[in-house]
């Protein structure tokens, strides 16, 4: 009886064993996978966390990538030089003024004025100021001369000015002329104000004007007259300017 009751017991276990599915009782292993799987490397860590820096490895030092200022670089020579010249032209007086000027003192159309200022300027240059005026002269055995007339100067403007100086070649008596002077390197119209004795330079003579050269120091006075006898005479003198009239011609 217990006998049977053992052999019972084993069917049934045996009955049991045999429901199980054969997936849960088998495991398949691959040997490759298994062998590499602790080759493989470690997953990348998320991007939001800092990467490690490695002290060892050559770090390049960014650039500075800012703009120059160039305004602190100096300008070539060549823009220094052209903004010199356009400086000078805008500070000197051009030929077709100095032609109406001069002929707004000796009359329009004047024979020989513009050739005369164009020999000057072609030797001299460009003036930066010129006189317009007039001159009275006399003589009772030394002849005297005085002039008034505007100062035109290109940077300051204008202003009066007066002048005496000796004459010859005169009988008793007087005349009034007229007379237009060119001024060169007054850059300080009180400069002006001296005695400018004849200096060494060229003697012009166009038609019935004559000019010659006055220096003191670097500005240069070339009187432009209408005449050239004894009106050159009075040229080979001195011109003594003022601020204001003096009867003293010395």
């Amino acid at each position: 009886m217990r006998v049977r009751t053992l052999m019972l017991w084993a069917a049934t276990a045996a009955l049991g064993l045999g429901t199980v599915p054969a997936a849960a009782q088998i495991t398949t292993i691959d040997p490759n996978t298994a062998i590499d799987s602790d080759l493989q490397s470690p997953p990348p860590p998320p991007q939001n966390e800092p990467q490690p820096v490695d002290q060892g490895a050559y770090q390049e030092v960014p650039r500075n990538e800012a703009p120059v200022d160039a305004q602190a670089a100096p300008p070539p020579a060549d823009a220094n030089t052209a903004e010199n010249a356009r400086a000078q032209a805008t500070n000197t007086y051009q030929r077709d003024d100095l032609i109406g000027a001069a002929e707004g003192v000796f009359g329009k159309g004047a024979s020989g004025l513009a050739g005369i200022l164009e020999n000057i300027l072609k030797d001299q240059g460009q003036p930066n100021a010129y006189i317009a005026g007039r001159e009275a002269g006399g003589a009772i055995g030394v002849g005297l001369r005085y002039g008034s007339g505007e100062l035109f100067h290109k940077v300051e403007g204008q202003r009066k000015v007066y002048w005496t100086g000796p004459s010859i070649g005169f009988d008793i008596g007087g005349d009034a002329n007229k007379v237009f002077v060119l001024v060169y390197n007054l850059y300080d119209s009180q400069e002006l104000y001296k005695r400018f004795p004849s200096g060494e330079g060229r003697v012009y003579f166009v038609g019935g004007f004559s000019a010659s050269y006055m220096r003191r120091g670097d500005v240069v006075l070339i009187p432009v007259r209408l005449g050239v006898g004894w009106r050159l005479g009075v040229n080979a003198g001195y011109m003594k300017f003022s601020e204001k009239q003096r009867w003293l011609p010395f």
